[in-house]
């Protein structure tokens, strides 16, 4: 009898695998097709660097201003009207909102200050300076 169970008390000496390779091939093609929807779109900034710089926690908004001024909120450019906008959104989303800035090396400090000012003033407290991490830390400068 094909199929049906077996008298004798032979041991199981194969294991089929076919079941395991099923499931890994389809998680395998939804993490392909999910992995799209998690990564942001980005705008290339020349970050200024530093040795010691903590890691994030938790970033829900990023707020970018690169090299020509240009201001931009998730990726999507804005003026500073609709910045303020969409900080207040994020605010009554979730109240513990924090936001990324990311700001050209390049801009001048009053520029960078300014930012951070509109983003506090909307009342995101909590905000962290987006940096490149140097490899090596720079040596300080010798006192004479």
């Amino acid at each position: 009898m094909a199929g049906g169970a077996q008298d004798n008390d032979e041991e199981i000496t194969g294991i089929n695998v076919t079941p395991l390779v099923d499931v890994v091939l389809v998680l395998l093609i939804i993490f392909m097709v999910t992995a799209n929807f998690i990564v942001r779109e980005t705008v290339e900034v020349d970050l200024p660097r530093a040795a010691n710089g903590g890691e994030t926690v938790q970033g829900l908004v990023n707020v970018v201003l690169d090299k020509e001024g240009k201001l931009f909120f998730d990726g999507a450019e804005v003026d500073e009207d609709e910045l303020r906008r969409k900080v207040v959104e994020a605010l009554e989303k979730d109240k513990d909102t924090r936001a990324i800035i990311s700001a050209d090396q390049s801009l001048p400090y009053g520029r960078v200050m300014r930012l951070i000012d509109v983003v506090k003033g909307q009342g995101i407290a909590k905000f962290a300076l987006n940096i490149e991490k140097d490899v090596a830390p720079a040596a300080a400068p010798a006192s004479p």
